[in-house]
């Protein structure tokens, strides 16, 4: 039963909940840039870059290919034979820098809003300012 009741106040403790929170937000969240990268800048890059390359379907094949299969990614990665996938390792790399700015625009943003909400610091008393002014004076 301690162990049990040792379980219950660390689960429901705030860091821990914060955590999952965190974790379901940035889940979802990857979903969001997953999608900004394949269906927004993906294609202007390609489209940019000469033609409508899909990032996705960019590889070498580092084995030989049997009769009968094509020569597409997905088929070659159902058929077992390696394949070289710069071009997923190109969208996910893109993917990764779009998110790390994101959460870094979003970090300054909620950075300015702690600040705001600050108290403000106290008031410095008027015998420390008086003090103050009789050193400054003296060192004059």
């Amino acid at each position: 039963m301690a162990v049990l009741k040792e379980f219950r106040d660390f689960a429901v403790k705030g860091n821990v909940i914060d955590l999952a929170v965190g974790v379901i937000i940035g889940g979802a969240f990857g979903k969001i840039v997953d999608s900004l990268v394949n269906d927004i800048v993906m294609p202007v890059i390609s489209t940019l870059l000469g033609g409508h390359i899909d990032f996705t379907n960019l590889f070498l094949v580092l084995g030989k290919i049997p009769e009968g299969v094509p020569r597409t990614f997905d088929a070659l990665k159902k058929a077992g034979i390696p394949v070289f996938a710069y071009g997923n390792f190109i969208t996910i790399s893109i993917n990764f820098i779009l998110l790390a700015f994101v959460i870094f625009q979003m970090v300054k943003v909620v950075n300015k809003v702690r600040l705001m909400d600050a108290p403000p610091a106290p008031q410095t008393p008027e015998d420390i300012v008086l003090l103050r002014e009789i050193r400054d004076s003296l060192k004059k």
